[in-house]
């Protein structure tokens, strides 16, 4: 739908919100529902559902949702602060730019967050060498957010043997079962571990007026034509602009955000559509770009109340960044599986979510079986096929057509751990399109986020065996150069030298700064981060609510 009202650049809003992805549009739609008005500011375009296409070249090889790759970022990547960074073929951050964020293209895993995730210093104690800490908020504490999660968003689930406790059921039953969750449930129960319904921000039934799954098996990666996997775009942003007080300004590029002597946020700048410069007047600012981009405005937000950045007395920004590790093995079974067709995961372990002093390093995370490799044509023959054989040829040709419709992946999805040395910085050579620094990116593993990927892919080659698999063979397991989850890098704290934020998400030195996304996270979690960047945004909202009634913004 069309803006319902457009604000004047000079006359300043209540908010202006960077970013629309899974934490900008719930803040969005909450603030403006509340009666405040809103001025959303999204880099990319505004898509519709009839803009989506299932086009792989132009998704998957072109970065169309991605809005392109480094010829138009820029961005750099080195392991540390020794190597000189370089720029990879491949953007090391890679999110989707657009109004929706990255919740338009994402598989939709939602697991919460468990209570051990918010404690996991205080209940093991220090790591050497890690920044690994408590959150300053418990599991409990946010609960009810998840839970309006699941309702308002649309998750579709049933509880599992090892979930955390929940004030609610699902709103809708799990998705159907995909042949590869059917095998992983034989693997499971052959090995004596359980096998459960994935949960899915994916609708298994219509709900909020939005339609069910249709099954066309693009889901990660892709936008849905349909409107049936929960987006910030499907769901969100149609009520935030239906309040009247919501406008979507797409295709506007914040360079900067401007505080006046009393050190407080009076403006954003930005790039419009035509690369014009504009400024939006606003009393208060919500950042929610996502865990690198947030960093990288805060730091080119520089002035001389804020040498080294905005809101970064402590000089946390841009530190502590953490992706979560992954590791996965394929498998080719006798009969057709099919499993190009519906969702990517429909069933999961999660035995080994919580650390265990027994393996000999930190981490727990869970395994889910899905069609990832041969879920489309060309990224199965890209990356999916054996390394054991020729890579081309009538024999490639016919294992090709033959391991389509029999090969699943089973994926183990870990921790990360947080590290000063991993990090975002503005690189000093590099710029992007639009003139701005290039993101750099300083990433190494920690060896026990490394030795837990191994751990799962050890019980994924097991469970292939279990299952019946004729081939098997492991991805080998890399150091990370990049990914889609953005996290820490702004982190949340009680004390003011070691954090960004305060439980509420307001910046410790910028008291109408609020900063919501991936970047807030103290810990890492399991692997599946957005449904707890969501129910932090409904928190923060809620807080951020009752601040501008009081008038304490």
């Amino acid at each position: 739908m069309a803006n319902s009202v457009q604000f004047s650049t000079r006359d300043a809003v209540d908010f202006v919100i960077i970013g629309s992805g899974s934490a900008g549009g719930i803040l969005a739609k909450e603030l403006s529902t509340a009666g405040l008005d809103v001025v959303v500011l999204e880099q990319g375009p505004y898509r519709r559902a009839a803009d989506f296409t299932h086009d792989e070249l132009s998704v998957l090889w072109r970065g169309e949702l991605l809005g392109g790759g480094p010829e138009i970022h820029g961005q750099t990547f080195r392991h540390d602060e020794s190597e000189t960074a370089t720029m990879p073929s491949e953007s090391p951050i890679r999110y989707a730019r657009g109004v929706g964020g990255s919740s338009v293209h994402y598989t939709a895993n939602f697991w919460r967050f468990r209570p051990v995730d918010f404690k996991e210093r205080s209940l093991l104690g220090p790591i050497s060498g890690t920044t690994f800490a408590d959150w300053p908020i418990t599991y409990e504490e946010l609960e009810p957010y998840y839970t309006k999660v699941d309702w308002e968003i649309g998750v579709s689930g049933a509880p599992g043997p090892f979930d955390a406790p929940r004030s609610k059921p699902f709103p809708m039953p799990p998705m159907p079962i995909q042949s590869s969750g059917v095998l992983l449930e034989r693997g499971a129960e052959k090995l004596g571990l359980h096998a459960q319904p994935e949960p899915l921000a994916i609708l298994s039934k219509p709900h909020n007026g939005r339609p069910a799954c249709i099954s066309c098996g693009y889901c990660m990666y892709y936008g849905c034509e349909i409107g049936a996997k929960s987006s910030t775009l499907a769901t969100m942003i149609p009520l935030a602009e239906a309040s009247g007080h919501c406008e979507i300004r797409p295709e506007s590029t914040v360079i900067r955000i401007d505080t006046d002597e009393s050190g407080k946020a009076y403006q954003v700048v930005y790039l419009d559509a035509d690369g014009k410069e504009q400024a939006q007047a606003v009393k208060a600012v919500v950042l929610s770009a996502n865990g690198a981009e947030s960093a990288r405005l805060l730091l080119m937000s520089d002035s001389a109340q804020h040498p080294d950045g905005l809101a970064n007395s402590s000089g946390f920004v841009g530190r502590n960044l953490m992706h979560n590790s992954h590791s996965a093995g394929n498998g080719v079974f006798e009969h057709p599986l099919n499993d190009y067709k519906g969702v990517q995961v429909s069933r999961i372990i999660h035995d080994f979510y919580d650390t265990d002093e027994k393996r000999g390093f930190y981490g727990g995370g869970g395994i889910d079986a899905r069609s990832l490799f041969s879920a489309t044509p060309i990224f199965h023959a890209m990356v999916g096929m054996p390394f054991d054989q020729p890579q081309w040829g009538a024999k490639w040709k016919n294992d090709f057509a033959h391991n389509f419709t029999r090969q699943m992946s089973i994926v183990g999805s870990t921790t990360s751990l947080a590290l000063d040395s991993n990090n975002i910085t503005l690189d000093p050579e590099s710029k992007d399109i639009w003139g701005r620094p290039a993101i750099r990116e300083t990433y190494r593993d920690h060896p026990d986020d490394l030795a837990m990927g191994g751990f799962l892919l050890d019980r994924a080659m097991e469970l292939f065996d279990a299952a019946g698999a004729v081939k098997s063979w492991r991805l080998p397991i890399l150091t990370t150069t990049g990914g889609e989850h953005l996290l820490g890098t702004c982190r949340m704290g009680e004390d003011r030298t070691t954090s960004v934020v305060d439980p509420t998400h307001r910046s410790h030195d910028v008291p109408n700064l609020f900063i919501c996304d991936g970047s807030s996270f103290v810990t890492s979690g399991r692997g599946q981060p957005t449904m707890t960047i969501m129910a932090l945004a409904f928190r923060a909202a809620e807080h951020i609510v009752t601040a501008a009634r009081a008038g304490t913004i």
